[in-house]
Order: structure tokens, then C-alpha cells, then sequence
């Protein structure tokens, strides 16, 4: 079902919406929840969002993708250098507003249905700054958008494959290639090493064939079938001994791989399968995972009853990160 939100951009809404993306980081300063950065993982492809800057709402957009764990963007640095370097980055298509709306406009008549808490206007009819991204009501929604006009057609279509998983996350592992090819404290061979391993070739590969056989999914042991994946993906990991730890490898079939990287499965530490309750079924039966695709879902979360064999304790490290920070729970 789709979802409404409201963002307020603060200092960062020329580079959001010329980047076509939200960004914010996973925990206040202090190491606490927030629950308007807790919402960039619940938004999902095909909710809506309005930006708020300059206190006027100027865009509307359409989320194309779930939101992925990514460093903050180079173009953030002047504007929150205190921020985390690592947060969610949501792909959003935006469209202008025409003309832009104040919301005093309409505060009185929204009021009534804006969250008691966590809202994304003060008591002045202003954008709070203590909220990034709030969800709104379908009703709070339509009041604020009655007295604008968009383009329809594009906000619905727009976007194209540039905002999907699958080329943001290319985009992100070229910066950390740009980098590694810059740096000069590493050696050509250095460089060349973690490359590859980008790819789950090379020196990866061989460290994660040490310890692992065979898919974990679908148990096929053929290694020209099989691709080594990352745990923590390589474009998050922080030195190079991460990126060629063999523990943070898994061997997977192409299908399998695309699901774990995604985000759609994971895994326990005692090799249970865990499934994302937002991954279509349908989809999953299409790639033949039936099993996953007839388990019973549970309210936040499921377990599928496949079992994938328990893990080494390094593992289990690696595999921590992947449920709380790629897993799309």
C-alpha cells in the first residue's frame, strides 16, 4: 500500500534533488534512535514524498527503490560535517511543484491530521528542524498538494533504470574503485587485488572457496555456477583486509547472490534462512525458491525453515551487519 511522507531538506535540498535521493544518517549524534531516520527504511518504492526548503514545499517525488546503506555524499560534507559517514540513502524521482506553497497556507486545515509526535511542522506552521522525514496521512497529503500542479506522467514513470538498486549500488562501488586507484600508499598489485575482489574474483574469491563448498541457498556445489558475495558488501567495507577476508564471502548462485545483496534474504547465525516480508512472493516462485515464497510470514519478519548449516564465529560477525544494515526488514 502506498505511503505519504514529507522531507524537510534543511541545508541539503539543492543537492538531494539534483541527485535525485534522500540521505540521512542511521542514529543521532549520540548513538540514539530517530524515527525520522528510522522512516528511510520503511518507505518504499512507489510512496510519494514532499520536499519542504526555503520554507515552501517545491517538489514532489517518487520513491523507486528501497533505501540502502551508503556514505554520506561527498557534496554533504560543507553542509553536515558532524554527520555519520554511513546512512540510508533512499532514491527518490522529483518533480516541481508549481508554484510552491507556503504551508501556513493550509496549517489550520492540516493540523488536525499531522502526528502528534515526530511531525514535519512546528507550531508555527514552519518545517521542524528537529524532523527529516515524517509520514503523513493520505488526508494531510491531499491538503497539501490541492493548490499545486505537477506533472503527473513524469512523477509516475520518471526515473528511469538510473534510480534502481542495481545501478546506485554501481555507482557507489566505482567511488570506493576511484579511490582505491588514488590512493598512493597502495601498490599496483594492492590495487589490483582489491579491485577484483569487487567482483568476487581474484584473491577473494580463492579465500572464500577455502571455507565455503557450496550455495547456501539452493546447495549447488558446482563452482562455474557459483559467485563469491560479499557479507558486508565490498562497497562498505572499511580497510582491504575486509574486502578479501574470505569470512565475509558466501558462495552463491546468481539468483541466490542477487537476493542476499538485495537485502531479500539473509541468513542467522545457525544458517536459518531469513526472508524479507517486502520481497514479492510471486517473484520468488519465478526464481524457483518455492519454499521461501510458501513460508508462513510473521508480523515484522521471517524465518524461513531451510537450513543453510551453522556459520564460523567471523561469519557470524559479518553476518550481524548484513541484518541490521543491508537485510530489508
Amino acid at each position: 500500500m502506498k505511503r505519504f511522507w514529507w522531507v524537510n531538506h534543511n541545508k541539503t535540498a539543492r543537492q538531494e534533488i539534483g541527485g535525485e535521493y534522500l540521505w540521512s544518517p542511521k542514529r543521532d549524534a549520540n548513538g540514539a534512535r530517530n524515527q525520522a531516520y528510522d522512516n528511510m527504511r520503511l518507505a518504499s518504492p512507489g510512496d510519494l514524498v514532499l520536499s519542504y526548503s526555503g520554507a515552501a514545499l517545491r517538489f514532489i517525488g517518487r520513491v523507486t527503490d528501497f533505501a540502502l546503506t551508503a556514505p554520506q555524499p561527498l557534496e554533504f560534507r560543507s553542509a553536515g560535517p558532524n554527520w555519520s559517514k554511513i546512512g540510508w540513502r533512499l532514491p527518490v524521482y522529483w518533480t516541481p511543484l508549481a508554484p510552491p506553497i507556503s504551508p501556513k497556507m493550509f496549517f489550520e486545515q492540516i493540523g488536525p491530521f499531522l502526528p502528534p509526535k515526530n511531525g514535519p511542522l512546528n507550531k508555527l506552521g514552519e518545517g521542524s528542524q528537529k524532523t527529516y522525514l515524517a509520514e503523513l496521512s493520505f488526508e494531510s497529503f491531499q491538503i497539501a498538494t490541492q493548490r499545486a500542479l505537477f506533472d503527473e506522467q513524469a512523477l509516475a514513470v520518471g526515473g528511469g533504470n538510473h534510480l534502481m538498486f542495481e545501478a546506485l549500488a554501481e555507482e557507489l562501488d566505482d567511488d570506493i574503485e576511484n579511490q582505491i586507484e588514488g590512493d598512493a600508499d597502495l601498490s599496483a598489485t594492492e590495487k589490483a587485488t582489491q579491485i577484483q575482489a569487487r567482483r568476487g574474483q581474484g584473491k577473494f574469491r580463492a579465500n572464500v572457496r577455502a571455507i565455503e563448498r557450496s550455495c547456501r541457498l539452493t546447495g549447488i556445489t558446482n563452482p562455474q555456477l557459483l559467485i563469491a558475495s560479499h557479507i558486508k558488501p565490498w562497497r562498505l567495507c572499511t580497510s582491504s583486509h575486509e574486502r578479501l577476508d574470505g569470512m565475509n564471502g558466501l558462495l552463491l548462485t546468481p539468483d541466490a547472490d542477487h537476493l542476499f545483496d538485495r537485502g531479500f534474504i539473509s541468513f542467522e547465525d545457525h544458517g536459518e534462512i531469513k526472508v524479507s516480508p517486502r520481497v514479492d512472493r510471486s517473484e520468488l516462485q519465478r526464481l524457483g525458491f518455492e519454499q521461501l515464497a510458501r513460508e508462513p510470514w510473521g508480523f515484522e519478519e521471517a524465518s524461513a525453515s531451510w537450513q543453510a548449516g551453522a556459520f564460523a564465529p567471523r561469519q557470524c560477525d559479518y553476518l550481524d551487519y548484513h541484518r541490521r544494515e543491508v537485510f530489508v526488514a
